[in-house]
């Protein structure tokens, strides 16, 4: 090397891996429980049965995160921002549901 540069080596311990899948939040974990107790919800159900009322919080924490690693799917997929528009379980959700048991 010449001039001003460097290098710079960054060692991580040996047996220390990064995560693979980021970890379930406990909203995440309390809508896919609440999910599988009642099946199909929409967000107004959601926070009805979980007694919150900030859709914004809803949508942000339990629904985005749940639907961002797999877990709930659209109901109608083809109009994600129907009124009409509910949440369910994937095969994802129930699978990591059947581990926690």
């Amino acid at each position: 090397m010449s001039g001003n540069q460097f290098l710079v080596v960054v060692r991580r311990p040996k047996g220390v891996t990064p995560e693979v899948t980021p970890p379930v939040t406990p909203p995440v974990s309390a809508l896919l429980a609440l999910l599988v107790d009642l099946g199909q919800l929409s967000n107004a159900e959601i926070r009805d049965r979980m007694k919150l009322k900030d859709r914004t919080h809803v949508r942000e924490h339990y629904i985005e995160p749940a639907f961002a690693q797999g877990f709930i799917e659209y109901t109608i997929p083809d109009k994600p921002n129907s009124r009409l528009q509910k949440y369910r379980l994937t095969a994802a959700g129930q699978a990591w549901l059947g581990k926690q048991n």
